[in-house]
């Protein structure tokens, strides 16, 4: 019987992490996802920062997820300074999440995910046998990067947005160039949801407390209030009061649980089971041909709800690129004043929040960034305990896999979730 599983360096994830198990007697004695990535101090260094250059240093905490810092990030500030932007403004940056989730998505479907589900040690093995399968979910990414590139200037941590609107509107010509391709990757995430429900998951149901921002009008991805499937829903302002962060011991990054002490899952199963009813419709309709039966209660089938996401992403980009004609000042006037502001967005991975105090000057006083991975990592040690009776008995290497691959299942991006520690000094006399 095993007695210990422990693997130093997570594969296939952004960032720096471990996994550890402990067992005795057949039950799991200790389980920690081990965060040793060093802090990154983000909160700290915004410090002092004038308020518009914010945007573009939270951007550079992760190069897959840059847009929802951005988003979160612009979000907050406006709300410190009682800024409402353009109905246009929040359309094209909706338009740039799409670019981001496409981008994110199909990376992870493809290349990171599939090869565990597949048998696979690598992306590179995968391709050796399904080239058309990497090379379509290639071209899937690269659609993505395209559309963020002609929105944000660049298609890696983009430079466009900025509190208020953005620096310019982009040209309308390479945005519209982008429709064949756009039209082309729609089919290709519709053909992706038919090839999820197809792969072999492991069994594994679980009791989840869903937490995802809702909006009644469309899939929340840019903004709306903060849903849970198992209490009342809360505006974004007071999500810190009901969703709290904590130090443990074995982790540079904080762990978060509800107000009552209990873990939360946030990411795709939760926005897709709290938000079914408002995908897009082609997105529905994959879904229901699937025959994909919500709630979607097993961590590895976050992949499925990837899939839809994708779909929805698409379909939803092909209508803001048709619709794209900008007109008037790209951003809004800035009037500086001193004001507490908070705002979320749905990164790739699951509900990102910020809080900044600003002053008369637009300095940043205070900042705080609570971002999915870190409040999803209690989850994951949760659901590696109830894991563990079905790898128990398996030979150590495959439980070892299993257990990996439930953990890179959460898209984890170890780095976003490592950028704030708090630091006490005792002077013994």
């Amino acid at each position: 019987m095993i007695e210990k599983i422990e693997v130093p360096a997570l594969a296939r994830v952004e960032g720096e992490g471990g996994l550890y198990i402990k067992l005795k007697d057949g039950q799991a004695e200790e389980i920690r996802v081990d965060i040793y990535e060093p802090p990154r101090f983000f909160e700290g260094f915004l410090q002092g920062r004038f308020l518009q250059e914010v945007p573009d240093i939270t951007a550079r905490i992760c190069g897959i997820c840059p847009v929802a810092y951005q988003m979160s990030s612009v979000q907050a500030l406006e709300s410190a300074l009682g800024i409402t932007i353009s109905e246009q403004t929040r359309l094209l940056r909706r338009l740039l999440y799409c670019g981001e989730y496409i981008e994110s998505h199909a990376l992870h479907i493809y290349l990171l995910q599939a090869p565990d589900l597949l048998g696979k040690e690598s992306a590179l093995e995968l391709a050796a046998v399904a080239p058309d399968v990497v090379r379509n979910a290639l071209r899937l990414k690269k659609i993505g990067n395209d559309l963020l590139k002609a929105i944000g200037g660049r298609s890696v941590h983009p430079v466009n947005a900025c509190v208020g609107g953005f620096y310019r509107w982009p040209d309308v010509e390479p945005i519209k160039a982008l429709l064949p391709d756009l039209e082309w990757g729609l089919e290709a995430a519709q053909e992706t949801v038919r090839w999820s429900v197809t792969l072999p998951y492991p069994d594994l149901e679980l009791d989840y407390e869903f937490v995802a921002l809702h909006r009644p009008d469309e899939y929340a991805v840019y903004d709306g209030d903060v849903w849970s499937s198992k209490r009342k829903p809360v505006p974004v302002d007071e999500f810190d009061k009901v969703y709290l962060e904590e130090h443990v011991r074995h982790s540079n990054a904080l762990h978060s649980r509800t107000i009552d002490g209990n873990p939360y899952l946030v990411g795709p199963l939760a926005r897709l089971n709290l938000n079914h009813e408002q995908l897009s419709p082609l997105a529905q309709k994959a879904l229901s041909e699937a025959g994909i039966k919500l709630p979607l209660c097993n961590p590895y089938k976050s992949l499925i709800a990837r899939a839809i996401e994708l779909v929805d992403a698409y379909e939803t980009a092909i209508q803001l690129v048709k619709n794209y004609q900008p007109s008037g000042k790209a951003y809004a006037p800035l009037t500086l004043k001193a004001g507490v502001g908070a705002g979320a967005s749905e990164a790739p991975r699951g509900l990102l929040f910020h809080r900044y105090a600003v002053d008369a000057q637009g300095l940043v006083l205070r900042a705080r960034i609570v971002p999915p991975t870190a409040q999803n990592l209690p989850r994951m040690e949760e659901d590696l305990k109830s894991l563990v009776p079905q790898i128990i008995q398996l030979p150590h290497a495959e439980a070892t896999l299993t257990a990996e691959h439930l953990v890179r299942s959460y898209d984890p991006c170890i780095s976003c979730a490592t950028h704030f520690l708090k630091l006490r000094i005792e002077e013994i006399e």
